[in-house]
């Protein structure tokens, strides 16, 4: 009763030998497809199940076993499109995956999927890092199995075909006539992720903006144990306004090939999204390990299996091609010997062996693509025309990167920069005020209300050439969508072996201390969210004469190297002039173009004051704070440094350790809260460093932040710094 595999084989070779084969699902006629390609299809059909098969039974020498029994009808959606139209694939794919490899020519998919199967360091699209499906040289994206989180960056790819054609961009990777493939599972469509997906590219679409995607929907009819009820994905997506919903079986190619080939007709032509709803089956439970007898009759078991895709193909082989039940079989075992033959080489390929050969991927490769050169004086001096006034006196921290990034996408066309209200408004606090007067609304432009829409756009047009500067307006708006930076944007380049990468400066107005709005949801001062993820960086300038040249860099890694950048910005600080007087004016900075500018590079540390009986160690307004507090100090004899760290992540832990090699004291001051914060982090490079018992932090509480007054209960402050620094040097 529980070996579904062997009885899902034996009955399919039982019943072609038999021409035993099921009838139609309904009244679908034969379609326009020459025999040669009904073989051509069956054959990848085929590939596909044998390579589930040897996967299961293959216990402990192949892992992640996801199969693709019962969906090997997308094998038609490959046939349908070009190599050339990238496609994010559901888990279940395979066959798709197989057929566009076929399709271009030149590649091994078989040997590719088992080396995959059995995380060999020879896979070609991670090396052994993960068994997912992709392929660089065919625009597939590898896909992991996190729910939905490839559909928002997919309706981004889809927005970027239009833009770089309107934009006449050079860095363009896709052709400007390209669709966009999305595929996943009808339990999938209810997700959050995906709802928000099909909500933008049906708000783009009505709005008469290109939209060339196809949501294509396997609807098998359950997630893991959970039924889907009957009729759900139609009723849901029918009627959508701006998405055109066609409907096809799976399990015929016939009317497999015909809705596919309809679907990529309509979105290519009209540039419009389409909403294919393809019918499936899911043989063999959920994955590997699962027991579908455990929570399904197995009258519906049965049911299933009665309906394997691969039947109803001997059935349109016979039919349609004259091939025998005998020559169908024949074919069947012919496959499964080369499977065979093609995994056990695989098998005994070797593995990933040391943690670096692992981590290797994490970091794109630096240099991948060189930067525009810088434009000429005079293009420069049109551009900034209307701002001679502001930019000959000392600016704001606000000002310092409204003008930083007027200069960056004039130097780089591939830039664009897009958010919630940052085009009109110019920001909720003007950062980008003026900057779609100077370039555009093709490059400025607001969003929908939707940080998972942000991010995922800035992944897709990061796909197609673009360097996107996506901004969430607020830290702890991006709670909701962090899945796109953590799952997806972060690991793309690990999934892929670096050969893809997802360049963006993500630009988000964060951390505490801002009056005002105040209150939690403004002034979130949670950066662990962020300081975990491997590969990426985080950086946070702290005043006007640091921030231009740190997002010059910034935007610099994101394009040269694929990196993923996160800018954070804060908020306290935005508008501020004075440091310890009214209008000393001490807080600004004359901003310095980039010809003349001094560069600041990724981990470089700065440094005010030269004291060595204490080193504070800090950062965004705790760098302020500590300046504040420095007078009162000196006052009562304490000789002090104040190092800024700039770059949170990944800290740079060499020259932490050495800025305060000569100093008697140590002390972190962090305005995040007390437990997962930088400064343990800190804590522990100093102590690691022979530093710990010198070394003490002020940081904020374990605790949201209150609205008025009562914020500053549970934040450091200029008093609670003078009296930590005196206190450590006690």
């Amino acid at each position: 009763m529980f070996d579904r595999p062997t009885i899902i084989d034996d009955a399919f070779v039982r019943r072609v030998a038999a021409q035993d084969f099921p009838a139609p699902r309904s009244n679908i006629a034969p379609f326009s497809i020459s025999a040669p390609q009904l073989v051509d299809l069956f054959d990848t059909q085929i590939m596909s199940r044998h390579l589930d098969l040897w996967a299961r039974r293959s216990k402990g020498k192949t892992f992640y076993s996801i199969g693709s029994s019962g969906h090997e009808g997308t094998a038609a959606m490959a046939a349908a499109t070009r190599h050339t139209d990238m496609a994010f694939l559901h888990y279940r794919d395979a066959a798709f995956l197989i057929q566009r490899k076929k399709q271009f020519g030149g590649l091994t998919p078989l040997y590719d999927m088992a080396l995959s199967f059995a995380a060999a360091a020879d896979d070609p699209i991670s090396g052994g890092r993960h068994k997912v499906l992709g392929c660089a040289n065919t625009f597939v994206p590898p896909q992991t199995s996190t729910i939905a989180s490839h559909l928002p960056k997919a309706v981004g790819a889809a927005h970027s075909l239009g833009m770089a054609q309107r934009l006449k961009l050079a860095d363009a990777v896709l052709p400007h006539d390209a669709v966009i493939l999305c595929s996943f599972g009808d339990a999938s469509a209810n997700h959050s992720t995906s709802q928000g997906a099909f909500n933008s590219a049906c708000w783009a679409a009505y709005q008469h903006l290109p939209m060339p995607i196809i949501f294509l929907c396997e609807d098998n009819g359950i997630g893991i144990s959970v039924r889907t009820p009957g009729g759900w994905i139609e009723a849901n997506f029918a009627h959508r306004p701006a998405l055109h919903y066609i409907q096809c079986d799976g399990a015929d190619l016939n009317d497999a090939v015909r809705g596919c080939r309809e679907a990529v007709r309509f979105a290519r032509s009209r540039r419009r999204p389409v909403f294919l709803h393809m019918r499936t089956v899911r043989l063999m439970g959920h994955a590997g390990a699962d027991v579908e007898a455990s929570y399904s009759a197995l009258a519906n078991i049965e049911a299933a299996e009665a309906q394997d895709p691969l039947l109803h193909s001997a059935r349109i082989l016979h039919e349609q091609a004259g091939f025998s039940g005998e020559e169908i079989v024949g074919r069947y075992q012919d496959m499964r010997a080369r499977v065979d033959r093609v995994a056990q080489d695989a098998l005994a390929k070797p593995r990933i062996e040391t943690a670096a050969d692992v981590m290797t991927s994490i970091e794109p490769i630096q240099g991948f693509k060189a930067s525009p050169p810088l434009p000429d004086a005079s293009a420069r001096d049109a551009l900034f025309a209307k701002d001679q006034r502001n930019l000959a006196k000392p600016v704001t921290l606000a000002k310092s990167i409204n003008f930083a990034l007027a200069d960056l996408m004039q130097r780089y066309p591939n830039v664009a920069l897009f958010g919630e209200d940052v085009a009109r408004k110019g920001g909720v606090y003007g950062v980008t005020q003026g900057l779609q007067d100077k370039f555009g609304a093709a490059r400025v432009f607001d969003t929908l209300l939707d940080e998972q829409t942000i991010l995922g756009l800035a992944i897709g047009m990061g796909h197609n050439g673009f360097v996107p500067i996506p901004e969430i307006q607020f830290l702890a708006y991006l709670h909701n969508a962090e899945d796109q930076i953590r799952g997806e944007a972060a690991t793309l380049s690990f999934f892929s072996n670096r050969q893809y990468r997802n360049p963006m400066v993500l630009r988000i107005a964060g951390l505490p201390y801002q009056k005002g709005f105040g209150g939690h949801f403004h002034n979130d001062n949670s950066l662990a969210v962020l300081t975990d993820i491997p590969g990426i960086v985080v950086a946070c300038p702290s005043n006007a004469a640091d921030a231009p040249a740190m997002l010059r860099e910034c935007v610099r890694m994101a394009h040269e190297d694929g990196k993923v950048v996160v800018f954070v910005e804060p908020i306290a600080l935005y508008h501020t002039t004075d440091l310890v007087e009214a209008n000393d004016g001490e807080w600004t900075a004359p901003y310095v173009a980039p010809a003349e500018s001094q560069s600041i590079n990724f981990g470089e540390l700065h440094q005010h004051g030269n004291g060595s009986e204490l080193a504070i160690i800090t950062y965004g307004n705790g760098y302020y704070l500590s300046q504040q507090a420095e007078a009162e100090l000196r006052a009562s004899g304490i000789d002090l440094r104040i190092i800024d760290l700039r770059w949170l992540h990944p800290l740079n832990d060499a020259a932490i350790v050495a800025a305060v090699a000569d100093c008697r004291n140590i002390l972190i001051v962090d305005e995040s809260r007390r437990t997962g914060s930088l400064s343990e982090k800190l804590m522990t490079i100093l102590a690691e460093a022979g530093r710990g018992d010198v070394t003490h932090r002020i940081t904020a509480e374990d605790c949201f932040i209150p609205l008025g007054p009562a914020a500053e209960l549970v934040l450091p402050s200029r008093e609670s710094i003078i009296a930590a620094a005196k206190a450590a040097v006690a």
